[in-house]
Formats: structure tokens, sequence, C-alpha cells
């Protein structure tokens, strides 16, 4: 049986490393994880495309893998796919020569086959064998990603996601619920859902699926933790913050709620799907689970915003208390309709708005923080800490994998993978360091 040894380098969201981990998975028990270029039948890059950073970030990435790839004899085929393909398609293949194979997202199934014919283009070798596709995993060993559906049909301005992944899509609760089982299997204690937006699921179907699908999940063996990202505002009302009450465990009140902004006036202007006061949002949220770790981001700068549109939003991060924040400068993004609205502001000014509320954030996440220390707390651990023997990186329920700040723990019986209780012995700006 042929063996294929893929080198793989997944940017972006989580989104994009479970399209990857379906894609590895396509090869069967043929995949061998190449760890260089160097040792590698063929290179993937599942690119970013969502904002300017992330383009440049791609776009280097690609270049940099074509230049280590050059020298190599016989040179293995470079192949890339995700957002950027999908958003720049020709324009990526005039650009960049030195790529093989361009993969378009919605022909990522396709890859084992193209694969195949890559290689016996070039030197001849056998064929691959067909294996039925198996997702393979790629996160820390507690925990897996499950991606309930693809696109949006939410059109914010300033947004190009619908553009590149499309419509709203669900997947089908039967393959949910065998994909959970198959991680489950594998000894993942934590599945964080994931999606665009997690509360549309089932709307493309003209069903109000979520609920089904949660009750679904919530009983099955083995699930410690399940974490909903992306909770859009508009979709989050009462009736389904009472039914996740009610839920209860494994589910872990942790709100990741993108509100983008505070000023009524930019919220209009961004095309938002929903109109309340967002202090109406966090509220409502508190009011069903006064303990509830919240988490959004917030694009500053955008155009139109005044000092006192800004002023606005200070006073409600300062006011809200988020547990976690991201703030982005705003990016007029090709093809976005927020890209060519006037009052366009310069970048330095965002640059300066952005450092002004991390700095706040910082502050209140210090304070919030402060307030576990002697605790006992379940921690889920993620991977040894690379400089130091014994201690690991972990995280509490109110950190997301990723994108929030980690625990330190150490002790006799901490591995990765496993759920140990730990107290928490000192608190930073951050993160936490856990004696378990």
């Amino acid at each position: 049986m042929e063996k294929v040894r893929v080198h793989t380098i997944s940017l972006g969201c989580p989104k994009n490393q479970v399209d990857t981990e379906w894609m590895l998975g396509g090869f069967g028990s043929a995949f061998v994880n190449a760890a260089g270029p160097e040792e590698a039948d063929v290179v993937l890059v599942n690119t970013c495309g969502f904002i300017e950073p992330a383009v440049s970030e791609s776009l280097q990435v690609i270049l940099d893998t074509a230049q280590a790839l050059a020298g190599l004899d016989p040179r293995p085929p470079l192949v890339v796919t995700g957002c950027l393909v999908s958003r720049y398609g020709q324009d990526l293949r005039a650009e960049l020569p030195e790529v093989d194979l361009f993969l378009e997202i919605r022909r990522q199934g396709e890859l084992q086959q193209r694969v195949r014919e890559l290689l016996a283009a070039r030197d001849g070798r056998p064929l691959l064998q067909d294996f039925p596709p198996a997702r393979l995993l790629t996160t820390a060993p507690g925990f897996a990603y499950l991606k309930i559906a693809e696109g949006c049909d939410n059109r914010c301005r300033f947004c190009t996601i619908p553009s590149i992944r499309g419509p709203l899509v669900s997947r089908p609760e039967s393959a949910i619920l065998d994909d959970a089982k198959r991680c489950l299997d594998q000894g993942r204690k934590e599945l964080v859902l994931i999606a665009q937006d997690v509360t549309a699921y089932g709307r493309d179907r003209g069903e109000r699926a979520l609920r089904g699908l949660l009750e679904k999940l919530a009983p099955l063996p083995g699930l410690a933790w399940m974490r909903l990202m992306y909770l859009y505002p508009a979709g989050l009302d009462r009736d389904l913050l009472s039914f996740l009450r009610d839920l209860g465990r494994p589910f872990i009140p942790y709100f990741d709620i993108p509100l983008q902004h505070a000023h009524p006036d930019i919220l209009a202007s961004m095309g938002r799907p929903f109109r309340r006061d967002p202090r109406d949002v966090v509220a409502q949220v508190r009011e069903f689970f006064p303990d509830a770790a919240l988490r959004t981001t917030f694009i500053v700068g955008y155009p139109g915003e005044t000092d006192e549109r800004f002023a606005a939003l200070e006073a409600f991060v300062r006011e809200a208390r988020f547990m976690h924040l991201g703030v982005f400068p705003y990016y007029p993004e090709d093809g976005s309709e927020a890209a060519v609205l006037p009052d366009q502001l310069p970048d330095e000014v965002k640059e300066e708005r952005r450092d002004r509320i991390m700095t706040l954030q910082a502050e209140i996440s210090e304070d919030l923080l402060a307030e576990f220390e002697g605790a006992e707390l379940e921690v889920l651990v993620d991977r040894p800490h690379e400089e130091w023997p014994g201690l690991y990186e972990g995280r509490t329920w109110f950190q997301a994998p990723e994108v929030d700040g980690i625990t330190y723990v150490s002790g006799e019986n901490v591995r990765p993978g496993r759920m140990v209780r730990a107290v928490i012995e000192e608190t930073k700006t951050y993160d936490l360091v856990a004696l378990a």
C-alpha cells in the first residue's frame, strides 16, 4: 500500500482547521505526517483571506514555502487551498506560478485524487488506494472543534465571509453526531461547536434546530464540556438562554458574542443583524447566567466613528467588564460595502483606539482573574510547556482554546488530555498558575 507524506500549514480560524482535518483524513491510513517540507511528498497550505493582515500572512507563507521547496529534488508539489483561493482565484494563479494546485474550498474533497494525479505525473509512482474519509484530529488531545454549519446569511457591510464561503449551509444532524462520537471515542473531553453563526443552525432549512442538536449532544458518553463559539446577538434570545440554563452540564456558560461596536449609529452603518442596545444583550445573558464568562470582539476606526462614538464604545467596555475581548482596527476590504463609505479614518487613529481599548481590557482582565486566587477549579490539560519540564498548559471552563489566556498547571497526575482539579495559586493579566 502506497503511503503519502503530507506537510501541512493551516492558517486562520478553527473552521479552517476543521477543513484541514477533513482533507488529511481523506487519505485514510495512507496518510503520514511530515514534520517539514524536506520530508514530504506533498505540501498543503490552507490559507485565510478574511482581512488584510490574514491575506498578507497567507501570501508570505506561500512564498516562503515555495522558496523552501525550490531546492529539493524531487520537489514536492505545493497545494494551496482555503479562503484566499476562494476569494482571489484566477488572480492567484497568475501571480503565483510556483503553486502546483489551487483548490477552492468547495472542491477540497477532491484533494486526495488531485494529489494522486500530481505524484503520478511527477515520478510515475503508483496511485494511492481509496480510503473512506475520516477526520484526522490535529488539536490538543483534550478537545476537538465540531463545525455545525458553513457560510453565513448575515450581510454585515464590513465582512467578506458570505462572498468567500457562501450562504448558510447547516450540516445534517446525523453527520454532526457521528463526528462528535468519533471525537469523544478518541478521548476528547471538550467539544467546541463552531460556525460563523452558531445560533443560525438549521435556519437554511426553515428550522430552529440548535436546541434539538444540543439535546442529542449533551448526553454523549465522555463529554465533560460543551462550548458554543460565535453566538450572534440576534439569535441569543430569552428562549435560547432559558433552554441553555435548563440544559446544564456539559454546556458551560461561556458566551462568545461578537458585538463589534456599541454606538447605535455605527451598528446601523455596519448592517449588524440586531438593533438592540448591546447593554441589553449583556444584561440578558447575565440574567440567566449571573456568573457567565463573556467574550466579544470590537472593530475600531470604522468609517464615521467620531470621537464621540468611540467614547461610547470605550465607556461600554469599562461598564460591561468582559472577561475576554479582542479588538481589530477596521480594514476596508475589497468587495465589501463599507470599503466605499465616506469618512474613512487614518490608520494611526485606528491603531491608537485599539491600543486604548486593549489597555483598558488588560486592567479589567487582571481584576476579574484575581477573584479566582485560591479557588479550586477543573483544568483541561492541553500540552507540556516547551521550556519548563513538569509544567503544563491547560484551560479552565472560562478559557476557550487558542483565543483566551491559559492556565499553567503542575502536579503529579497532570498529563495532556486529562481533566484535573487544581488550586489557583497565582493570577496574572490574562493567565493563571495552578497546582493539581
